[in-house]
């Protein structure tokens, strides 16, 4: 499935069409050079899905968490799109993490991947080329990429 972001002023529509893609997935791995706007895509995001904590990018935490609002079961997101069936298991915790800084693999072990990526919660990771052999094979690939006209496509693929 690809999205189109053609402008900052759409990427609120953007992100409530990537919501209601989610489904059981879990985790979600963000690919695009530097600028290509993965950690603006993420935050247009999390704001649809709730989160109401600032939202800045993991660069050098290297993971960011972020409370999810329980959802009530006709729930209709912040602009009041329809909420996709599976919708309201999420709730709870949302790890966003940059992996941009990372130099080794043992970084990666030592903080604990394994109890993030398999906790259920949802997890966006920037990044993911550089912990490759580590994403659970079920890891959804998002690449954004940025076209000449400014606008941005959103490809994902599970």
């Amino acid at each position: 499935m690809n999205i189109i972001i053609q402008d900052l002023n759409h990427i609120a529509e953007a992100a409530r069409q990537f919501v209601s893609c989610i489904g059981d997935h879990h985790v979600f791995a963000f690919y695009g050079h530097m600028g290509a706007g993965k950690t603006t895509f993420i935050k247009a995001i999390c704001e649809e899905l709730g989160v109401k904590d600032v939202i800045t990018s993991p660069t050098f935490a290297i993971v960011n968490e972020y409370s999810l609002p329980p959802i009530p079961s006709d729930w209709r997101g912040s602009s009041g799109a329809d909420a996709s069936p599976s919708r309201g298991r999420m709730e709870g915790a949302l790890f966003h993490f940059d992996f941009y800084r990372i130099k080794k693999l043992e970084e990666v072990y030592d903080m604990g991947y394994e109890d993030y990526f398999y906790s259920g919660a949802l997890c966006f990771i920037e990044w993911p080329e550089l912990i490759e052999e580590l994403l659970p094979t079920d890891a959804v690939k998002v690449s954004i990429s940025e076209q000449e006209d400014g606008s941005r496509v959103v490809e994902i693929s599970s």
